[in-house]
């Protein structure tokens, strides 16, 4: 496996579109009011926010994404910049995909000179905690109901 930046494998966002179609269907689904090509199209720059990463299996399919954004889910607490929009296709979760997604943001968040980032989830809750993220004790609304938001400190102590 190998995770990318989105703007150096453009071709994925055809199957990244399909897959935010699958993990968030009351968004990018038929009806939803999200627009799963515009947003992974705004995310193509190598070095300005949105940037998005695709994880790409040894056979060069696309097997999840993960952004790092300036805007979230929980953005309105005032916190930033944010990992979003991660998905891992349902075959290959348990498999290090997520955690070498988030590992990519981090270090991106770092080399751009952010402090910390922070995520809100409840489906990838545990995985999160697992890589050292601090739950803020907030909550945000989503359309599943209630989220944990999480920090990650970039600052080496």
């Amino acid at each position: 496996m190998q995770v990318v930046r989105l703007g150096q494998v453009q071709w994925a966002v055809e199957p990244l579109v399909q897959l935010f179609q699958e993990a968030w269907p009351q968004w990018y689904g038929e009806g939803g009011n999200g627009d799963a090509g515009a947003d992974l199209s705004a995310c193509l720059s190598p070095d300005t926010l949105p940037i998005a990463f695709v994880a790409l299996s040894d056979d060069g399919r696309v097997i999840g994404t993960a952004a790092l954004k300036h805007e979230s889910l929980g953005s309105e607490l005032g916190f930033g910049p944010w990992l979003a929009a991660m998905a891992v296709s349902p075959s290959e979760r348990g498999r290090g995909v997520g955690s070498a997604l988030v590992a990519a943001v981090e270090t991106a968040a770092s080399e751009l000179g952010f402090d910390a980032i922070y995520t809100s989830t409840d489906e990838a809750a545990r995985l999160i905690t697992r890589l050292g993220w601090e739950d803020t004790g907030r909550r945000v609304q989503s359309q599943r109901g209630s989220i944990a938001v999480f920090r990650r400190s970039l600052v080496l102590s």
